[in-house]
């Protein structure tokens, strides 16, 4: 399977915060899920594959190309949090713009994203709502017909009916398996929807690496939440137990190897653990 990204060894060092070692891939056909914390670096890597930040080491293939290489870029969608698109613009004169920027700009795309949207051509981005600033982000992401999706934080701050919108975009955009998405977000229900697999940017300290790639159905067999008394707790091996908070009924863990867990303690209650509580646990760990 082709990957659309893969980076090996990739590194950007500032002078408080340093992103090492990640190893990433996006195969076609698939929505891989970046998440982390605030400040874990998922923009810096977004940034870096676009060639908008130099790596200080490591590398990075986009579309089997450099960052940065125009030819590459050019079968690119990108859309960030904020539009950034003047205040007094409407669609119409986007559709204008883009289409001096992209030489396989589709004005006629453009502007079927924008009926399908419910978008006006002539009203001012400043009237828009935040949802239909993001529509307008991704009709404009998508007019010049990209293989490649890069997503940060698209669907932040949206309602739920507008979310379930751009997820089931989503969905239809990787029907064909030549095309893949790679979306930031701290959404992770949404993550937990669409996404085939997911990237964790870990941060301890002022280093953050990525910890894990894992296709999502996977996660949910190495990962679990036990809820039990300490003396169970301490009847399983140290390296299954990630980290344990107490509480007036017990003990929560998230551990590796649930299906070992419940064969070991059968009177204990392991669950499957959400990605959220995948993040909480090991930050907790890493904070005692």
């Amino acid at each position: 399977m082709e990957n659309l990204i893969e980076t090996t060894g990739l590194c950007k060092r500032y002078e408080d915060f340093s992103l090492e070692g990640v190893n990433l891939t996006v195969p076609a056909g698939t929505i891989v899920g970046l998440i982390g914390g605030n400040g874990a670096g998922k923009t810096t890597t977004l940034k870096t594959l676009l060639g908008m930040v130099q790596p200080t080491q490591g590398s990075a293939r986009l579309l089997g190309r450099a960052p940065g290489d125009p030819e590459a870029l050019a079968q690119v969608g990108v859309v960030f949090e904020d539009a950034y698109f003047c205040e007094t613009m409407c669609a119409e004169q986007i559709d204008k713009v883009m289409a001096r920027v992209y030489s396989n700009w589709d004005s006629s795309l453009f502007r079927d994203y924008c009926r399908r949207f419910e978008l006006s051509g002539k009203q001012p981005l400043k009237e828009f709502s935040r949802g239909m600033r993001m529509k307008l982000s991704l009709a404009t992401a998508l007019a010049h017909r990209p293989r490649l999706l890069i997503l940060d934080e698209a669907t932040s701050g949206l309602d739920p009916v507008v979310r379930g919108e751009i997820l089931d975009f989503f969905l239809d955009f990787i029907q064909d398996e030549r095309n893949g998405i790679l979306m930031s977000s701290h959404i992770t229900a949404d993550l937990e929807k669409v996404a085939d697999q997911v990237a964790y940017l870990h941060r301890v300290g002022n280093t953050s690496r990525l910890l894990f790639q894992e296709d999502k159905d996977v996660l949910a067999e190495q990962y679990g939440i036990l809820r039990c008394g300490r003396e169970e707790l301490e009847r399983l091996p140290e390296e299954w137990k990630i980290h344990t908070r107490q509480n007036a009924f017990g003990c929560e863990t998230l551990v590796k190897q649930p299906d070992q867990v419940r064969a070991l303690l059968p009177e204990a209650v392991c669950d499957r653990a959400s990605l959220d509580e995948i993040m909480q646990f090991y930050a907790g760990r890493e904070s005692k």
